[in-house]
């Protein structure tokens, strides 16, 4: 039987000091040479950098984006010793499905706030109310709101219970579907593994596959020599999360160029911006998520979870499919360029009900092609309702 749940109302507000301190910060940057005409192929563009920053000292207004946040519902839930924040935003309809949704990194719950409406009230959206879902939105441990965990070895398989016990004994709801991207989807997964009478379905964009026993196909074998490709040339990332993140942490805790440009590189790299990051995601929407990083100091826990799933986390089992229905949308640029995964590849882990290769859209598709993201989720979750 899952426990009841503490949960207590929550509104974000961060202190006149750390904003400060953060303005002060930016205007001390060391700032490190760079080589003429080398742009970001060296790593993220000095130019644009200080140009980013720059607007992030002066010329945006944190308190507009914190106002923005907090006209969605939000909370925060003790399950297990830690507290977990989340947004809860009832749905318009005839019978609204509630419904799961999970980040990644290195993003966090703001990468959903404007899929939110097209799923609480799809008729707003030309739609139809009967799609509507009652939407949470919960910040992973160690995100943004939500509380570091306090000791090692919290990965997937574990938020997806802590996320089974906000659903059921937060929230009430007996039976519920879920959706996820990057991490998020590794949860969402573990959620259907874990918790099939619970599920209705789960439904998943921006995730990886773990390299099944061969034979493979010829797709198969042509999607994993280009994965292989990609975490030759952009992986390094990962490897020094998964290995050191403690020693990364001192430098992006302490600078705020260092954590900008740590994390504004990943979101033109893996977006579908074509090298243009603010032609898919406004300055603000940028901004506003590197400032969630820095006012809760997030960035070390964020990046932890690496370490965590590399030492204590487990692929999924190929040949052992998920027992919930599951649909995939899958982007044009999620990881330029190792391209789409083969549906057969995803069927030796998942019991795919749905799948659909999408014309634009990246590894942030909730941020970069709402609407498209939008009509999936309801479409698939039509038939299970």
């Amino acid at each position: 039987m899952l426990e009841q749940v503490s949960v207590e109302p929550f509104t974000i507000a961060v202190d006149d000091s750390v904003l400060a301190d953060l303005r002060a910060r930016i205007a001390r940057t060391r700032w490190p040479d760079q080589l003429a005409g080398a742009g970001w192929d060296y790593g993220t563009d000095p130019d644009y950098l200080q140009d980013l920053l720059a607007t992030w000292e002066d010329g945006f207004d944190w308190r507009a984006a914190e106002r923005a946040l907090n006209r969605f519902a939000q909370f925060r839930a003790r399950i297990d010793g830690l507290d977990v924040h989340f947004i809860h935003e009832r749905g318009r309809g005839p019978d609204p499905l509630p419904l799961v949704l999970t980040h990644g990194w290195p993003s966090s719950f703001t990468e959903y706030v404007d899929l939110i409406p097209l799923l609480t009230d799809p008729e707003a959206a030309g739609g139809d109310p009967a799609d509507a879902f009652d939407v949470v939105v919960p910040s992973l441990p160690g995100f943004g709101f939500s509380a570091r965990p306090a000791a090692p070895g919290l990965v997937n398989s574990g938020i997806a219970d802590l996320w089974c016990q906000l659903m059921t004994g937060a929230l009430g709801y007996g039976r519920f579907g879920a959706h996820g991207s990057d991490i998020g989807a590794g949860v969402t997964s573990r959620l259907g593994r874990q918790h099939p009478d619970r599920l209705a379905g789960i439904h998943l964009s921006a995730l990886s596959f773990a390299e099944p026993p061969q034979p493979w196909s010829p797709a198969e074998r042509e999607y994993l020599a280009a994965v292989n490709g990609w975490d030759k040339a952009e992986g390094a990332y990962s490897d020094i999360q998964s290995t050191k993140p403690q020693t990364l942490g001192y430098g992006l805790t302490d600078s705020p160029a260092a954590l900008a440009a740590w994390i504004v590189e990943k979101f033109r790299a893996w977006s579908d911006c074509g090298g243009d990051v603010e032609s898919r995601f406004t300055r603000d929407q940028l901004l506003t998520n590197l400032t969630i990083y820095w006012a809760t100091s997030t960035i070390t826990s964020s990046v932890r979870h690496y370490y965590e799933y590399r030492r204590h986390g487990a692929p999924l089992p190929a040949g052992a499919p998920v027992p919930v229905p599951a649909g995939f949308a899958i982007f044009a640029n999620e990881y330029v360029p190792a391209g789409r995964p083969p549906r057969e590849l995803a069927e030796r882990y998942f019991t795919v009900n749905r799948w659909t290769e999408l014309p634009r859209g990246g590894h942030f598709a909730a941020l970069e092609e709402p609407g498209l993201l939008a009509a999936e989720i309801r479409a698939f979750f039509r038939p299970l309702r």
